[in-house]
């Protein structure tokens, strides 16, 4: 009989659709948030005019080409930590871009937005997981304590 440590994670080489099922999970937002831009470009430029990023159409393509590959890259894992790196500094800037509730007067809106800045700043911490053990994974965290 196998016991495992109620603080240690078994490793993802014994359960890899459920790990692969995760990273999908991660990401699904970014895929599916590219596919929405590709099949409405015009839509994708307007949210780039509305958060002042200019050339829209250029943002609007960077953005999409940048979260695809990104998630990609996670879920094929080739890269995976410095993925996970960059989605999380990009998710945490678009945050602060896109999710300003203090700016916003008191109400559903702001409430609104509020939520969706704290469930930004969790996907951050997500990913950020998710850095520390890719390292950790691949031993790259060094002999020390990894914890």
């Amino acid at each position: 009989m196998t016991s495992i440590r109620f603080f240690e994670a078994p490793r993802t080489s014994r359960t890899p659709a459920l790990h692969f099922l995760a990273l999908l999970a991660l990401c699904s937002a970014y895929i599916q948030g590219s596919l929405v831009k590709i099949f409405d470009f015009a839509g994708a430029i307007a949210e780039m005019d509305h958060f002042g990023l200019h050339p829209a159409p250029f943002f609007a393509i960077g953005v999409i080409v940048f979260e695809l590959s990104m998630s990609a890259l996670i879920l094929v894992g080739i890269y995976r930590w410095a993925a996970a790196t960059a989605l999380a500094v990009f998710t945490f800037a678009a945050t602060f871009i896109a999710l300003r509730f203090w700016e916003l007067p008191a109400g559903m809106e702001r409430s609104m937005a509020m939520n969706g800045f704290f469930e930004h700043v969790g996907l951050v911490g997500a990913f950020a997981l998710v850095v520390w053990h890719d390292l950790r994974e691949h031993g790259l965290l060094g002999k020390g304590r990894t914890s």
